[in-house]
């Protein structure tokens, strides 16, 4: 009888071993599969913070100002530190010029100065270390860049450096020794910026692709990185984000959507509001083609034989875009402020004949 019950007892241990060997494999397996996906990026999205600092980059590139300002606000509220972003504007001198790296600077003051008049306390953040002082800059900034590139890096780097080593110089000990020493932000978060700047430049692609594959090796997926594209369309153009699209081998959207709106508004002004009404109409203009994503063009003009006879042309995304601009409070200010003005209307829907033909339009004037 002692011996049946040991034997049952050891079958019942060889079956939990069993069980327990068996849940041991499928974990693994599950947890292979995790890693998997978050190597290749399929379940991994940007931050609000991430996407802050895309946003105020790529609106620094291109020197859009009044956006800025929206996006630096959106930023600080989704709780990036103001040294995070200080140290993001400084390092863009890098990759767009002092002159739109200072402009947004400037603007980041008057955007906190605002902000601490209404009562708003934003985090400071990390302390920025100003100086680096390290003996050999070249060689700190050169090994920094290894990391990123996974690649040794020669001296002096070749090509370029060879030709030019005051500019090889520069390269590795300001921007990879002086600017990334200072870790308020991490490396990602830094490729971060410099992918969202080149992205928004023409002419640039072969370091946007130098620094997608080192945004890579600090983490950045593909995922996070068609997301980028996607805030380069918003912030700045269809055609910028495309670039980032070859580059990940991602479909490319159309710039010459099907859905776009085309309209010629025919207007005439009352002679004695006509100084007045060109006034509001040039700055509603201006503010929705340089605020509004889905605002292609407005383009006003009038007769040169009857200057009350004005007309606008109107280019919009699609008509989500357009309704979107009749809420706005620059089109809502030109609405109410030039109803007397105003002695006839009429809005004429277009429809291209080649759409194809305009992508070509603008790019004659340079």
């Amino acid at each position: 009888m002692k011996n049946i019950i040991q034997l049952i007892k050891i079958k019942m241990m060889d079956k939990n071993k069993l069980l327990i060997s068996v849940l041991v494999f499928v974990l693994s397996i599950t947890m292979s599969k995790v890693n998997a996906q978050q190597n290749s990026g399929t379940d991994t999205t940007l931050s609000v913070q991430q996407q802050g600092l895309i946003n105020i980059s790529a609106l620094t590139a291109t020197g859009n100002v009044e956006q800025l300002k929206i996006e630096l606000n959106k930023a600080l509220d989704a709780g990036l530190t103001i040294n995070e972003i200080k140290e993001a504007l400084v390092q863009l001198y890098a990759y767009c010029g002092f002159p739109r790296s200072l402009n947004a600077i400037n603007v980041f003051m008057s955007v906190l100065d605002g902000r601490k008049t209404k009562g708003v306390e934003d985090v400071e953040g990390k302390t920025i270390v100003v100086n680096n002082n390290t003996k050999d800059k070249y060689e700190q900034g050169r090994k920094v860049l290894e990391e990123l590139t996974k690649t040794p890096q020669a001296k002096p780097a070749p090509g370029f450096g060879e030709f030019a080593l005051r500019a090889d110089a520069f390269l590795k000990e300001h921007l990879f020794a002086d600017i990334f020493a200072n870790d308020v932000l991490s490396y990602q978060q830094r490729e971060f910026v410099t992918i969202a700047a080149l992205a928004s430049m023409p002419g640039v692609e072969g370091q946007l692709q130098s620094h997608i594959n080192m945004g890579k090796n600090t983490g950045i997926t593909e995922n996070q990185l068609e997301q980028l594209a996607g805030l380069i369309e918003t912030n700045v153009s269809i055609t910028q984000a495309n670039a980032v699209r070859k580059l990940i081998d991602v479909p490319l959207v159309p710039v010459i959507k099907p859905e776009m709106m085309v309209r010629i508004s025919e207007i005439e002004i009352h002679p004695e509001f006509l100084e007045e009404y060109k006034a509001i109409l040039k700055e509603e203009a201006a503010a929705s083609v340089a605020i509004e994503p889905g605002v292609i063009a407005i383009f006003p003009m009038y007769q040169q034989e009857d200057q009350t006879q004005v007309r606008i042309i109107e280019i919009y995304a699609d008509k989500e875009a357009y309704q979107s601009h009749l809420k706005t409070p620059h089109f809502q200010h030109y609405k109410t402020g030039t109803l007397q003005m105003v002695k006839t209307l009429k809005l004429v829907d277009m429809t291209d004949i080649d759409k194809d033909a305009m992508k070509e339009i603008f790019k004659k004037l340079k």
